[in-house]
């Protein structure tokens, strides 16, 4: 079976709902998402720690399709521009503003689906997550192996549930190794091209109530960041796993190319 690995990274989308932090119109939302400073910081977010492992993932054959509004600040939208026509895998979708979050993210997800592929593999990723180097092989292969079990209902879920809890702040960084399960990034819903849905349709939190769904507890295989912009600060439910020290070290290096010098100069540029 011929898998379409199309992703989502919304990039302060000016939009309401879809978003802990809600606003009551779209020019209050507008306001508070194209903040100078604030825009900064995520762009930082986006080009340091979203956007490498991307790049230098070992399967390319992926999309990963990045949604924001036609009157986004340049250099900001500029930067977007040029990084669509350098990568690829990256398309930039422009979405006026709409009322219903689910609707716009339709509207840029759904024009990129091969409808020649036999199952896509829908995930959602934010502009300030990682995913390790090998998440579009890893998954692959492992959808192989559970390919039956999509067959059931042609809806299943696939979560990399072991990753690291970055807290970022003014004086550095601190990484907290977890097993999450759903939490929306390394997680892959996959379904039939023919459907008109995308991973936004489905509440990561929820995911047993629409689709079976299998849990890879190794190897490490995402990065959530956590700090004074995020939707959600709650680093959520849990369990922990022992990685310290130089080992962690090489985990950072060898799984997302990051060490722990460059994640601590990261946070003091984001003040």
């Amino acid at each position: 079976m011929r898998v379409q690995m199309l992703g989502l990274c919304r990039f302060s989308y000016v939009g309401l709902r879809g978003y802990q932090v809600e606003h009551d119109s779209v020019a209050a939302r507008r306001d508070y998402l194209y903040d100078p400073q604030r825009l900064a910081r995520r762009w930082l977010w986006f080009t340091k720690v979203a956007l490498p492992a991307w790049q230098a993932q070992t399967d390319p054959d992926f999309t990963l399709v990045v949604m924001t509004g036609p009157d986004l600040p340049d250099p900001y939208l500029s930067g977007l521009r040029d990084l669509a026509r350098q990568i690829p895998q990256l398309k930039l979708e422009l979405i006026p503003p709409m009322d219903y979050h689910l609707a716009a993210c339709k509207e840029a997800v759904l024009p990129h689906i091969d409808h020649s592929a036999d199952v896509i593999g829908h995930f959602r990723h934010d502009d300030d997550d990682a995913v390790a180097f090998d998440y579009v092989a890893a998954t692959r292969k492992d959808f192989n192996r559970v390919k039956a079990l999509w067959k059931t209902t042609e809806r299943l879920s696939l979560d990399y549930a072991r990753g690291l809890m970055l807290k970022a702040g003014p004086d550095g960084v601190s990484l907290t190794p977890r097993i999450c399960h759903n939490m929306g990034v390394a997680l892959t819903i996959f379904l039939r091209p023919d459907v008109p849905e995308t991973a936004l349709n489905y509440d990561h939190s929820k995911l047993p109530l629409w689709m079976p769904g299998v849990a890879v507890t190794k190897p490490l295989m995402f990065i959530r960041s956590i700090h004074r912009d995020s939707d959600s600060g709650d680093m959520g439910p849990g369990l922990p796993w022992d990685v310290k020290g130089q080992q962690l070290e090489r985990q950072l290096q060898r799984r997302f190319g990051f060490t722990l010098d460059g994640l601590n100069d990261l946070a003091r540029q984001l003040g």
